[in-house]
């Protein structure tokens, strides 16, 4: 049986994206799952994403990590579906669509996507650091020179912590660059390594930002090393609302293999 897929890539964070209208992929696989994602013996990505259908929205994202396990919530992957969906006949410039944590709605520009995030009530200090969970948990550490830090190094001895080893956390490093503007890159879990950009991480470093009051601006532009991603928000007394995490998105290619 032959399966078509598209890749697409949100500042450097690429995924594999199915159509899985008729759920006739066998997501149960996870072997087969990280042998597509894997970089020399399949087609490689960070993660891979089957569009379903829902009976409550305009299609269900199913997200799994490199290592073919089910992800939580992915902001690229969410804003690269939605691209996916636009250029397949699913939606025309605005979606509602199901996610793990619930329904997210998003509008294409051109070929930049408008995601809302669902809303955070809580940032936890940890130590210097902080915690903030946006659809998926962020550890979030700041450094004053990143372009030759050691990701990979400290971020693995982070997210590998008898405090994190069994469920895993995300480890975002951030350097303030102004009162708007930071720098961040990211280790991730289930890929296990660093990614050019992290949709969530993003996210939860604008809020830490402005919660650690780096910031007063609640629309920041964030630097990764795969591209420039926007966060809007609002607050109230019990956190942040209105999360939009913005930027660009691009089809890489079309292809089919042999299952």
């Amino acid at each position: 049986m032959k399966i078509k897929f598209q890749k697409y890539q949100g500042t450097g964070n690429d995924f594999i994206i199915i159509n899985n209208e008729s759920l006739n992929f066998p997501q149960k696989n996870h072997k087969l799952i990280s042998r597509l994602c894997d970089r020399k013996l399949g087609i490689g990505s960070d993660g891979l994403i089957l569009i379903c259908p829902s009976e409550n929205s305009d299609y269900e994202m199913v997200y799994f990590n490199s290592d073919g396990n089910l992800g939580s919530m992915c902001g690229n992957g969410a804003r690269c579906s939605v691209k996916f969906a636009q250029n397949n006949n699913f939606i025309k410039n605005q979606t509602i669509f199901n996610a793990c944590d619930g329904n997210h709605s998003a509008t294409v520009v051109d070929n930049k996507v408008f995601l809302s995030m669902k809303d955070v009530l809580s940032v936890k200090a940890y130590g210097k650091d902080l915690i903030v969970n946006t659809g998926s948990p962020h550890y979030i550490q700041i450094v004053e020179e990143l372009d030759d830090f050691d990701v990979f190094k400290h971020g693995k001895i982070i997210r590998n912590s008898s405090e994190f080893k069994k469920q895993g956390i995300n480890v975002n490093f951030v350097k303030v660059i102004s009162d708007s503007e930071f720098y961040v890159r990211t280790y991730e879990r289930g890929v296990e390594m660093e990614t050019l950009s992290c949709g969530t991480g993003v996210t939860a470093v604008a809020l830490a930002m402005y919660h650690l009051e780096k910031t007063k601006s609640k629309n920041l532009k964030i630097n990764t090393n795969g591209g420039v991603l926007n966060v809007e928000f609002t607050t109230n007394n019990v956190g942040f609302k209105n999360i939009i995490l913005s930027g660009n998105v691009e089809l890489v290619y079309d292809g089919e293999f042999i299952l």
